[in-house]
């Protein structure tokens, strides 16, 4: 923004604590995956000085990308906090996930941040997904930035790319988004391409060399003047635009000069109300040197430029009985409110749980209340107990460095809360409070496990209520029809993830096994049965004959008994004897193992003894009855069927479509919806979108997203029955 000298108190080993929520600048990062934000992080901590060279720290260890699985699978797939200062700032930089199916770390960082930064790579552009998350970032007013990555790439341009971010960022306002500096290229290389050096700042008409690892100011050269003027007018429209002085405008176009100051400040108040979208270059410093290209700038607008957590709007906080609670929030010496935004497990350390701290002062030692946050439909649990705060720090990398306070408004990790899950809030122990919790994705890909050996199945319950605590993402279900365990993901990198933890961490081996569907069974017409169950071997015998009609009920009736018995064939104490045969024999299913449904079963006669009948004989007399009448008539195979709504992009609706009538969904209308979208609602049957989670974001390029309810079970086509009956023998 300026040319001022800059100092950083960030030194590599020192733990930082903030004293007064000014002092504090959260950040998240946000971009596809390969955009280069970890590669930034790293870097900006080598500029602040947190790091001994880049991306190190002592240990030798990486200070984002540090856990080992992120290392195998060469990505982010976990929200990451690494902490530096810079001009007495503490700044939260929150390395998010670029890759889509670990969305949920990335909610999680927007919750915990006052700003953001979207890293856009100058070689691959601006994807649908980032645009997806710029606008809700708009929809609450956050904060933006862009910074633009590999400009060190073959036909990478900054102004093009400057171009292409205010079309897709800009919306109704392209001039929200313009560049503050200019790249400065150095000779070209023999393949043509002129590699960035510098930087050419238009508010302060300065030239910032990197060339030599170093940031060096000077004044540009006559032949960088005319490109800088023509930038620097359309900066400062852009920033008069934006500005709260409605006479600054009128001022600027009669020709009256606005000072540097002026128009710095209009900038830093643009930026922090999230109206005016500054573009900055930044590049990873080269072996040696000390700084990046562009992250001396990059700090300086963070700094200045982002808010602090005393302008950002709170979310709601209430009593656990729904009360509301009015709190001046970010207030040190206010009651306690503060957040989990992150569970995690050390193999030395036991959980750790990150925490925002929105209000008060949370300190080690200190005995909080756990609310729960009511994902029970997930698997979590819901809880309202008391904990002691253990070890409270600040990581870098794989370290945790004790502090002994986190005041509003700041950052940190908690030891050993053994309740506390991701989304849970602490308060007071005297004065228990709760935060609405963030929007979660649906996990939508079904998982369906079983545990590898004796020994694993022994771990694989405590195993899988860890992993679900530490990502809310995640939904846990024991299939009480087809009695599986699955685990509900987000996408199959998800499911990697969540197996190699399952492995790794906490050492149980499981096997993925097909995933099925609850189908349900039903008579296709009317049907009679006689069971006769007749067995005599000295002594006490057993005698049991009754006479059963079914015939088929329309769907959702379930299973009706009904008695038409006279003359006291069968004995009134032994009728709900058959009943319960019957009963038990159609959850068990007739033909398939499904559970039959919809039918009426009516007892019209039978026969017993006065000595060999019992509840016994007459509930296996019941049950054959029904397998006979099943053995006369037509059985329908029932499946389930899902309401679908897919908001997708309209480019794609016509693909979406066409692929859910492949899938033998009907279509049941569209709905237009804001930013160029439309929502499908369809009915699919379940069977058909076991994997649709991944097959809509690859034929939509990841811009699409939908949700799922069950609508009701129907019969399936003959064809398609027949198929799954000669699957289940061959299995068998």
């Amino acid at each position: 923004m300026g040319d001022k000298a800059h100092t950083h108190t960030g030194a590599a080993g020192r733990a930082t604590a903030a004293d007064h929520p000014t002092s504090v600048r959260n950040v998240v990062l946000v971009g596809h995956s390969g955009s280069g934000k970890t590669t930034l992080v790293e870097a900006l901590a080598l500029t602040a000085g947190a790091v001994n060279r880049a991306g190190r720290v002592e240990d030798g260890g990486c200070v984002s990308d540090y856990d080992d699985m992120e290392h195998r699978q060469r990505r982010s797939v976990q929200l990451s906090l690494v902490p530096v200062e810079w001009d007495g700032i503490k700044i939260n930089l929150l390395d998010t996930p670029g890759y889509a199916d670990f969305v949920g770390e990335l909610r999680a960082g927007l919750r915990a941040a006052d700003a953001a930064l979207f890293v856009v790579s100058a070689s691959d552009g601006v994807d649908g997904a980032t645009r997806m998350v710029w606008e809700e970032c708009a929809a609450v007013g956050m904060p933006r930035a862009i910074v633009i990555t590999h400009l060190e790439a073959a036909r990478a341009d900054f102004e093009e790319m400057t171009r292409i971010c205010a079309e897709a960022f800009g919306g109704d306002d392209p001039d929200a988004v313009l560049p503050l500096y200019l790249p400065l290229h150095g000779p070209p290389a023999p393949d043509g391409h002129a590699p960035v050096t510098g930087l050419v700042g238009l508010l302060s008409r300065k030239l910032f060399d990197y060339a030599s690892g170093e940031r060096v100011a000077s004044e540009p050269g006559e032949a960088e003047l005319p490109q800088l003027d023509e930038a620097r007018s359309l900066l400062i429209e852009g920033i008069i635009s934006e500005s709260e002085d409605e006479t600054l405008m009128e001022r600027y176009l009669g020709g009256e000069q606005v000072d540097v100051k002026t128009l710095i400040e209009d900038l830093e108040r643009a930026v922090a109300r999230g109206v005016f979208f500054p573009v900055l270059a930044a590049a990873p410093a080269a072996d040696g040197a000390r700084q990046g290209l562009g992250t001396v700038e990059l700090l300086e607008l963070i700094t200045r430029g982002f808010p602090t957590p005393l302008e950002r709007t709170a979310p709601r906080v209430t009593t656990p009985d729904g009360a509301g609670r009015e709190l001046r929030m970010c207030d040190p010496e206010e009651s306690l409110v503060a957040e989990v935004v992150k569970t995690s497990s050390d193999p030395y350390v036991g959980r750790i749980s990150m925490v925002r701290v929105f209000s008060g002062t949370l300190r080690a030692d200190q005995t909080v209340h756990v609310s729960g946050h009511g994902m029970t439909d997930r698997g979590h649990e819901d809880h309202d107990v008391d904990e002691r705060i253990g070890a409270l720090s600040t990581p870098f990398g794989k370290q945790q460095r004790p502090v002994s306070h986190v005041i509003a408004g700041d950052l940190a990790c908690v030891a050993k809360l053994t309740r506390a899950e991701t989304g849970d809030t602490l308060s007071a122990k005297d004065d228990p409070l709760l935060m609405a919790p963030w929007e979660m994705p649906d996990p939508l890909l079904p998982l369906a496990i079983e545990a590898h050996s004796k020994p694993d199945e022994d771990k694989l319950s405590q195993g899988l209520a860890r992993l679900v605590a530490e990502d809310p993402t995640m939904r846990l279900e024991h299939n009480q029809d087809t009695h599986q365990v699955v685990l509900w993901c987000l996408g199959e990198a998800h499911a990697d993830v969540a197996l190699e933890r399952l492995r790794s961490r906490y050492g149980v081996q499981v096997d993925v096994v097909p995933h099925r569907v609850a189908l349900r069974e039903t008579f296709g017409g009317r049907a009679a049965g006689r069971g006769r169950h007749v067995k005599q071997s000295g002594g006490h015998g057993q005698y049991a004959i009754c006479e059963i009609e079914v015939e088929p009920l329309p769907g959702g009736s379930g299973i009706e008994f009904v008695d038409k018995v006279v003359g006291g064939a069968v004995p009134r104490q032994f009728i709900p004897s058959v009943e319960k045969g019957v009963r038990a024999q159609a959850a068990k299913g007739v033909v398939a193992g499904h559970p039959l449904i919809d039918v009426r079963i009516t007892l019209l006669d039978g026969k017993a003894h006065s000595v060999d009948s019992s509840d016994a004989a007459f509930q296996t007399a019941g049950a054959l009855a029904l397998r006979e009448a099943a053995a006369e008539a037509r059985i329908h195979l029932l499946e389930p069927v899902a309401e679908v709504g897919v908001l997708v992009g309209d480019d794609y609706v016509g693909a979406v479509m066409s692929d859910l009538s492949g899938r033998r969904g009907k279509v049941l209308g569209t709905e237009q919806t804001s930013g160029g979208r439309t929502l499908i609602r369809a009915e699919v049957p379940e069977i058909e979108i076991g994997r649709y989670a991944v097959d809509l974001r690859s034929l939509s390029h990841g811009t699409a997203r939908f949700d799922r309810r069950y609508a009701r079970h129907e019969p399936m086509p003959a064809q398609v029955a027949d198929r799954l009956r000669e699957e289940v023998r061959v299995a068998s």
